[in-house]
């Protein structure tokens, strides 16, 4: 065997390389992210031949001390941390002082900076890994760097670079996600001599919209819900898109944390558990979100590129991303009627009753019913009661100065399938099995939640084989686990034993349920299996109790079914996340019809 001795600083340099830089892309994150924390407010981006020929990144920030170029090619070495109490804190987006040393081991590198208190700018440049003696040169207040001839010196990285308009792509995402996350500093992208993106600087909420339009459409901002809570020490702001704006791919996801573009397990699980009850099966959300926190508990130290966190309460911000998530998602109802007016307070527009014995007057079972029988008894004294005949009640179309509701009020039914309705827009037309479904669904949430999880003693305990650190999970979260309705003892060194479990649940795959509990708990302190299982039930329910096609309604029938669905959370979806409803303009009325042409 060799002896050991110590590696050539060239060759660690481009052992870091193979970690930091993955492509152009990666090497235009790492310099657009030194300018901003040179505190630049406008950032130009040259490419050539996607990367591979030319990255020019230059900016309007403080500057580099010439006698400072020298060490600012060298490894691990930076302005931003000086103590582990610093690196516990990181407040920048670089910190490693990894990048130049890397990209200048692979690549022709030239780095010219002026503070703005220098007489003159000062440029350093490095041919494979050899820096050259700095010298003088022109250049404004700032700092440019360029980038040639990306992995000229390692053939074997080079041949795996894609197609130029390839690379050039992942380029663009990468500006649009820094340009989304930093609205007060001017963006510029150009490919081969051609501008391709202008941002302009954000001055206020109307600029900030602007931006997201033009980095992502202007159909997102118009189908999405701005959002800003803060709570616990933790803030979250930005846009989600509703349910029905889901995409195809999840190509416009994403989450900031401090002004980092990051990829998490523990924020992907929140976003997919908020969206769980109104999201079409393999559809994908859309969302720019911002997390604000103490740098404290959150380390970015996690991996080379700084694209993963690791949040130190995990559990806190996991539950109040998903909590904050759900709530504005949830508040989103059928024609966007105004949260605080509901069907039973709006002294505006009195309500038809609508429900008799058959089921909210539909003449179909009643899920509440079956509920109420499920679980004993308990949920008779959360069951609205109304009258049994809905067509006898007043219309609120003659109320005098009762405005015209944001769903309109009945026309017409279409083949026994949806309900033609006009409002102050337009034709709306609804799915009523759709809308019924998820009215239904949504009573039969509020009435679990006003009894809380049932649970009953199994007549022959459940034995569950486990590995010990299973085991070990079930003993350290007892309390949780009653929580959610089960009593889990361990009875082995690689076994559980499960005594009681959730009324609902009674019937289901117990060992199986327990193992996703623990599963998890262990990845995110936290579980809604319990509660996730409890709905997919409940939603069976509600789709075979809510009214059936060919169901003739009347008139006041279908109204009814609009205030309800006004009222109601997330009504703009069924419980499998279709639309409830299709507003249709008299816009786009007309241009069916050539008027106006």
């Amino acid at each position: 065997m060799p002896r050991i001795r110590p590696l050539p600083s060239e060759l660690v340099n481009q052992i870091a390389a193979g970690e930091v830089i993955e492509r152009p892309a990666s090497v235009v994150k790492e310099l657009v992210e030194n300018s901003l924390d040179a505190g630049a407010r406008r950032i130009e981006i040259d490419i050539e031949q996607g990367g591979a020929r030319l990255i020019r990144v230059r900016d309007d920030g403080g500057g580099i001390e010439a006698e400072d170029l020298p060490l600012a090619l060298s490894a691990h070495a930076t302005s931003k941390i000086a103590s582990f109490e610093d690196l516990e804190r990181v407040g920048t987006l670089g910190f490693r002082g990894e990048a130049l040393p890397s990209i200048a081991s692979v690549a022709r590198f030239a780095l010219t900076s002026r503070p703005v208190a220098a007489e003159h700018a000062w440029r350093i440049e490095v041919d494979g890994g050899k820096p050259q003696p700095p010298r003088p040169a022109q250049h404004a207040p700032g700092t440019t760097i360029e980038v040639r001839d990306l992995f000229y010196n390692v053939p074997a990285r080079r041949k795996f670079l894609r197609a130029e308009r390839t690379e050039f792509n992942h380029i663009d995402d990468l500006v649009k996600s820094i340009a989304l996350a930093r609205g007060e500093v001017e963006f510029r992208l150009s490919s081969d001599g051609k501008p391709v993106r202008l941002y302009k600087p954000v001055r206020d909420a109307a600029d900030a919209e602007r931006r997201v339009g033009d980095v992502l459409g202007e159909a997102f901002v118009a189908d999405s819900l701005r959002i800003d809570h803060a709570g616990a020490g933790l803030r979250l702001s930005g846009w989600v898109g509703l349910p029905t704006a889901s995409r195809a791919q999840a190509d416009q996801q994403y989450f900031h944390v401090n002004g980092r573009l990051v990829r998490d397990r523990v924020v992907a699980h929140a976003v997919r558990q908020a969206y769980a009850d109104v999201l079409f099966h393999g559809r994908h959300p859309a969302f720019v979100l911002f997390l604000e926190l103490d740098p404290a508990l959150v380390d970015v130290n996690v991996h080379p590129a700084k694209s993963e966190v690791r949040f130190r309460e995990a559990r806190l911000v996991h539950d109040f991303l998903y909590r904050t998530l759900n709530e504005a998602l949830a508040a989103t109802r059928a024609g966007s009627a105004p949260l605080a007016a509901t069907a039973a307070s709006s002294p505006a527009m009195p309500m038809p009753a609508w429900r008799g014995q058959g089921g909210l007057g539909l003449g179909v079972r009643e899920p509440l019913a079956d509920y109420a029988a499920l679980i004993g008894g308990g949920a008779a004294a959360v069951m609205p009661s109304m009258s049994a005949d809905a067509s006898a009640a007043p219309s609120p179309r003659t109320a005098e100065g009762s405005e015209i509701p944001p769903l309109g009020f009945a026309l017409a039914q279409l083949h026994g399938v949806y309900v033609l309705a006009q409002n102050a827009h337009g034709l709306v037309i609804v799915d009523m099995h759709a809308a019924h479904e998820r009215i239904t669904y949504e009573r039969l949430k509020q009435a679990r939640e006003g009894e809380g999880i049932r649970s009953q003693l199994l007549l022959v305990p459940v034995g569950v084989a486990l590995s010990e650190r299973e085991a070990a999970v079930v003993e350290e979260h007892g309390e949780r686990f009653a929580e959610l309705g089960f009593d889990v003892v361990r009875s082995g060194p690689q076994a559980v034993t499960v005594r009681r479990v959730p009324t609902l649940l009674a019937d289901g795959d117990v060992a199986g349920l327990v193992r996703d509990v623990i599963a998890d708990l262990v990845a995110h302190g936290s579980s809604r299996r319990v509660e996730e299982a409890g709905n997919e039930l409940l939603s069976t329910m509600a789709c075979h109790g809510s009214v059936r096609a060919n169901r003739r309604l009347s008139l006041p029938e279908m109204d009814a079914l609009l205030r309800e669905m006004e009222a109601t959370e997330r009504s703009g979806q069924c419980n499998h996340g279709r639309p409830t409803w299709v507003q249709l303009g008299m816009a786009e009325l007309d241009r069916l019809f050539l008027r106006g042409r």
